[in-house]
């Protein structure tokens, strides 16, 4: 060791599969993704809160058609929050809620950092499924839905949360390009990513690493499952597509948890036993239509959740969400919503057939008992005379 060098990082510790990290200063965007009901009007929103607020569009840095954006346009709602701290640094006084017109909430902290990457490592494990900024984000969310409630069509706030870290580094000391930055320092920065103070494996680095766009020399975004690093000067639509990635987990995690209820719930009423869908048609129907409701509200659900943001024509924006869609296994969840969607379907079809024949065999008793009664009476004259 020459003089005055810093010694090497202990193995174990951050920084120690990669080159001596410098000093970085940016922003940690923290996002908390809530169902609050099954759809929110947005321009009653506007109209009942005093808070600022204003419609959340995607930024348009580069040369692109002016239809792709959001349909409609989400509102973003800023209000007063405490300040949290966390390993050393401190959560902004106020934090951003976007609602969403298909019934989502995404409430963003944002964190000043300035430090090293070690020091963000060390942030980043701590904000890992961090109890505290998760119950927060839940009582800013149910604050605001309380207020906002009758514009909120059956309003409630889901149990389920999806949470995503994205740190977005604005100044790099020396200036290197943001693709050499993560080349030179992939341990570090897979450590960030996977929350983990351990240094990682070979596998794991690449793993982590693995899903990296960019558009100029200037950018790059690394996405992964948990968090992503964006070194960008201006990363508002990279920003805003992560976020919206981040509710459309939320959303179909909580409506394929809704599908399995209502396919278990639907599955009670098929194999009830005859003689009860032949005593209680009024109640069979009432079941039918509970289903057909399901099978609707699900549907409508999905399309909107899926299909709010259009980005024909950016072709950068397309990449980044396929990448994010991809480390989120939304394709997965997609194909998952599907199946059993078509399952309601069938299960409605049984029922409406089983309906369907149970009206026609009490019609066809009804028939039997008309026709006894009509031979008794026309023998009844004939009794009575002997």
């Amino acid at each position: 060791m020459t003089a005055g060098a810093s010694p090497p990082p202990p193995a174990g510790e951050p920084g120690s599969g990669s080159a001596a990290a410098p000093p970085v200063r940016g922003t940690c965007h923290l996002y908390f993704a809530f169902d609050i009901g099954f759809s929110i009007q947005l321009d009653e929103v506007e109209r009942m809160i005093e808070l600022r607020k204003v419609r959340a569009t995607l930024p348009r840095r580069r040369r692109a058609p002016p239809h792709f954006q959001y349909q409609p346009p989400p509102l973003r709602v800023t209000q007063p929050a405490g300040v949290v701290a966390v390993a050393g640094f401190h959560t902004l006084e106020q934090v951003d809620v976007v609602l969403y017109d298909f019934g989502a909430a995404s409430l963003a902290y944002q964190i000043p950092l300035a430090g090293t990457l070690a020091d963000l490592i060390r942030l980043s494990e701590a904000l890992y499924e961090h109890a505290g900024l998760a119950a927060a984000a839940r009582d800013q969310v149910a604050q605001l839905l309380g207020r906002i409630r009758p514009a909120v069509h059956r309003p409630a706030v889901s149990d389920a949360v999806e949470d995503y870290a994205v740190y977005h580094l604005a100044a790099l000391a020396g200036s290197p390009a943001p693709s050499e930055f993560v080349m030179q320092h992939g341990p570090d920065v897979a450590q960030l990513l996977r929350a983990e103070q351990a240094a990682l494996s070979a596998q794991e680095i690449e793993d982590a690493l693995l899903v990296q766009v960019s558009f100029s020399e200037g950018d790059v975004a690394v996405v992964d499952w948990n968090a992503a690093l964006v070194l960008d000067p201006d990363p508002g639509d990279v920003l805003s597509v992560l976020e919206y990635a981040n509710v459309q987990l939320l959303e179909m995690r909580y409506l394929d948890h809704e599908l399995d209820e209502a396919l278990e719930a639907s599955y009670v009423v098929l194999t009830r036993p005859a003689w009860r869908r032949r005593v209680l048609l009024g109640r069979f129907a009432a079941d039918l239509r509970q289903v057909a409701l399901l099978q609707a509200d699900s549907a409508i659900m999905f399309e909107a959740a899926t299909h709010s943001l259009k980005l024909l024509g950016d072709q950068y924006l397309a990449r980044l969400y396929r990448a994010v869609s991809g480390r989120f296994r939304l394709g997965a969840w997609d194909a998952s919503i599907r199946q059993k969607l078509a399952a309601l379907d069938s299960i409605y079809t049984k029922l409406a057939d089983r309906q369907q024949s149970s009206r026609l065999e009490v019609l066809e008793w009804i028939i039997i008992v008309l026709i006894a009664l009509s031979i008794v009476v026309s023998l009844l004259p004939g009794l009575a005379g002997h």
